[in-house]
C-alpha cells in the first residue's frame, strides 16, 4: 500500500515578497478567480514591490495576520492561504461589523497542477490551527460565492458549514457570498478540522 506523503505547510517568510507575489498573480490569472478573490489582477500587478514587501513582512510574524504556503520537495509553492484576526466591533471587508474576535481564511489558492492531493486540506488545517493559538478566538468562517460549489465542498470536507449568513458579490449584488464558519468548540471539546487527502482537493 503507497504512503500518501502530506505536503509541507509553513508560514511565509519576511523576505519571500517575491513568491508571494508570484503565486498571488497565479492566482489572480486562475479562470475561477472573479468568483473566488475579491482583488483582481490589474490592480494586483499594478502595485509597486514596495506593496508585496510589505504584505509579506506583516504577514510572517504578526499577531493579526498570517499567511501560509503549502511546498512541494523542491521548495516550489504549491498554495497559500492567509488568515486574518478580526475584532469584535470592527467593520469587516463586506461593510457589516464583526460580532465576536475571530479568525477570516482569505486569500485560499492551490495551483491547477497541484489539486487533488491533498494541499488545500493540509493548509486549511495549518490556517485553523494557528487561529485557535490566538487569545480568545475560538470561530474561523470564510466566504464562499454561490457559485463556487467545488470549494465549498472543500471547505465542508474540512469541517466548515454554512452559518446561514449571505452578502452581496462585490461588483455583482445580484449574487451572494455565503459565510461558512468552524467553530473551536463543540460538545465542550476542541473542533478540529478533518483532512481527508485522498479525495479530491481544489
Amino acid at each position: 500500500m503507497n504512503q500518501v506523503t502530506r505536503p509541507a505547510v509553513r508560514p511565509v517568510r519576511a523576505d519571500e515578497w517575491r513568491e508571494a507575489k508570484e503565486l498571488r498573480l497565479s492566482a489572480l490569472r486562475d479562470p475561477v478567480a472573479p468568483i473566488a478573490f475579491l482583488e483582481t489582477y490589474e490592480r494586483a500587478a499594478a502595485q509597486p514591490d514596495s506593496f508585496w514587501r510589505e504584505r509579506a513582512e506583516g504577514a510572517a510574524d504578526g499577531t493579526r495576520v498570517r499567511q501560509f504556503v503549502a511546498e512541494d520537495a523542491d521548495g516550489t509553492w504549491t498554495g497559500s492561504v492567509t488568515v486574518l484576526i478580526e475584532e469584535a466591533g470592527a467593520d469587516d471587508a463586506f461593510g457589516g461589523t464583526v460580532q465576536r474576535r475571530q479568525a477570516h481564511l482569505v486569500a485560499v489558492y492551490v495551483r491547477p497542477e497541484c489539486r487533488g492531493g491533498g494541499v488545500i486540506d493540509a493548509l486549511v488545517e495549518a490556517a485553523v490551527a494557528w487561529s485557535w493559538s490566538v487569545a480568545d478566538v475560538a470561530r474561523a468562517r470564510l466566504y464562499v460565492h454561490e457559485e463556487n460549489a467545488r470549494a465549498e465542498r472543500v471547505y465542508r470536507r474540512c469541517g466548515f458549514r454554512r452559518s446561514g449568513e449571505t452578502v452581496p458579490m462585490q461588483g455583482d449584488p445580484a449574487k451572494v457570498e455565503r459565510e461558512m464558519i468552524l467553530d473551536r468548540l463543540q460538545g465542550g471539546r476542541p473542533e478540529h478540522v478533518r483532512v481527508v487527502s485522498s479525495r479530491p482537493s481544489t
